[in-house]
């Protein structure tokens, strides 16, 4: 089996790729590389969207890569391999970004992303640090995990989810944030699993052995 990191970038390409490979290897899951090469993502088993900055500056990006963009969609929606999209690389499976400009998404969640506005204003933003996850819904993702593991944000955007079946897990900063997306084979994250220790490591584990 074949898993494949996209670069694109945007995002922490190094320590993404040591969690997966990490993970691979516990659960005999094959090979993962870091590519910006559309055949390589075509033939992938499933595929890895990592996302770090403005939700515009990212969307460009990649559709800037040669083909790349048509792969992953064609991947996804023609040929439904398993997809995690994570920090941005989540927001961009929403339908628009809100963030500077309107700009459209891969559209594979029904919502928008918007800043995150806590009820307390005495809390940052950007919603910085380590999490309780509450869980909404079962999914295989979540096998070992519970309702207040903890993983570790760092965003000033979220997720606003308009079918609630889809949001699969969120946290509490004074208000709901989404954390954890779903639909199909279709999956995201919007902490970082990479710097989320067990429960991460789990989780990634977890979706490398997902056969939905």
């Amino acid at each position: 089996m074949l898993t494949a990191i996209i670069d694109y970038e945007s995002g922490n390409l190094h320590s993404a790729h040591k969690a997966f490979e990490r993970m691979a290897r516990e659960t005999d899951a094959g090979q993962v590389v870091v590519t910006a090469d559309a055949d390589v993502v075509a033939r992938a088993d499933r595929l890895v969207l990592p996302g770090d900055g403005a939700f515009p500056a990212c969307m460009a990006s990649l559709k800037g890569q040669s083909g790349v963009y048509a792969a992953i969609v064609d991947a996804v929606e023609v040929k439904a391999r398993p997809f995690l999209g994570i920090c941005v690389g989540m927001q961009l499976m929403a339908t628009w970004g809100r963030e500077y400009e309107d700009t459209a998404g891969l559209g594979w969640i029904t919502g928008e992303v918007t800043r995150i506005s806590p009820e307390d204003p005495g809390l940052k933003v950007p919603h910085m640090g380590w999490n309780d996850l509450i869980i909404d819904h079962p999914h295989p993702v979540f096998e070992g995990v519970e309702t207040g593991a903890h993983t570790y944000f760092v965003h000033s955007y979220q997720m606003n989810v308009s079918n609630s079946d889809q949001r699969l897990a969120h946290v509490d900063y004074a208000g709901d944030v989404t954390a954890v997306i779903g639909r199909d084979t279709m999956l995201g994250m919007q902490f970082h699993p990479e710097k989320s220790q067990t429960t991460g490591l789990r989780m990634i584990a977890n979706f490398l052995s997902w056969r939905p």
